[in-house]
């Protein structure tokens, strides 16, 4: 009996889950779910960078971590060379 139950429990949750992906789905196309905005300036970054400034000692003016400077180096696309 209580197998059956769990079962029921299961499908459960899983319909639950694929409305609230269409409905994510749905509310992109619309524009209405954007995601979290971002938190850190990408160009702070490449600014304290183009002064000599490293990873570190950026994270640390920032109030970041170190790892998210790393990342957002790496994600973001080159600065044009001038």
């Amino acid at each position: 009996m209580l197998n059956i139950l769990a079962s029921f429990a299961e499908f459960e949750t899983d319909i639950r889950k694929e409305r609230q992906r269409d409905g994510i789905e749905k509310a992109k196309e619309a524009g209405k779910y954007r995601g979290r905005p971002a938190s850190i300036d990408v160009a702070q970054i490449r600014a304290l960078e183009e002064k000599g400034v490293g990873p570190a000692e950026i994270a640390k003016r920032l109030g970041i971590g170190r790892a998210s400077v790393y990342r957002l180096k790496a994600s973001a696309p080159a600065a044009p060379a001038s």
